[in-house]
């Protein structure tokens, strides 16, 4: 995927066209980095950015000059291209990158399919096996290596078992 889904119009803030969005990066300030963003795969350059005491992020984008405008955009996922994303620490994955890897114990137990990571206090992932969603929180601990070349995510079974909820 050449594109990352880095965040979310939450509403229009005053009457200049400014966007309130809730970043799904590490840091709010990440989304500045990639100067241009699309929504619905139309580019918009950056034109302003800042972080509000709410931990929200404050965004003008070009074309986007008053509230009427920026109302039109309440709810839509803003992307950025891959290239212009910040460096990943040792660790670290791309959401997207997760989704759909194999769910393994470190005996081979397959535990469900990763369909989704939820951004809480703790991520929140949920595999789906026949059907059903399991989901556990990503504490530390429980993912003991994540695979993306192999195609998989194992974990310690002691501690899925605990804390799963099926």
């Amino acid at each position: 995927m050449n594109r990352l889904i880095i965040g979310e119009v939450l509403k229009p803030q005053g009457i200049r066209g400014e966007l309130k969005i809730k970043t799904f990066t590490d840091y709010p300030e990440d989304v500045k980095a990639f100067g241009t963003v699309y929504i619905d795969d139309k580019p918009y350059k950056i034109l302003s950015f800042r972080v509000g005491n709410d931990g929200a992020a404050y965004v003008g984008l070009r074309g986007i000059v008053d509230r009427n405008a920026a109302e039109l955009y309440r709810g839509k996922k803003l992307e950025g291209d891959r290239e212009d994303a910040p460096a990943l620490e040792e660790g670290q994955y791309y959401i997207v990158d997760m989704i759909g890897l194999a769910c393994e114990t470190q005996d081979g137990e397959f535990l469900g399919t990763l369909k989704d990571v939820t951004n809480l206090a703790s991520d929140i992932y949920t595999l789906e096996k026949d059907g059903k969603n399991i989901l556990f929180p990503a504490v530390k601990g429980v993912v003991v290596k994540v695979d993306i070349a192999g195609g998989k995510l194992i974990v310690d079974k002691a501690k899925f078992d605990e804390i799963a909820v099926k």
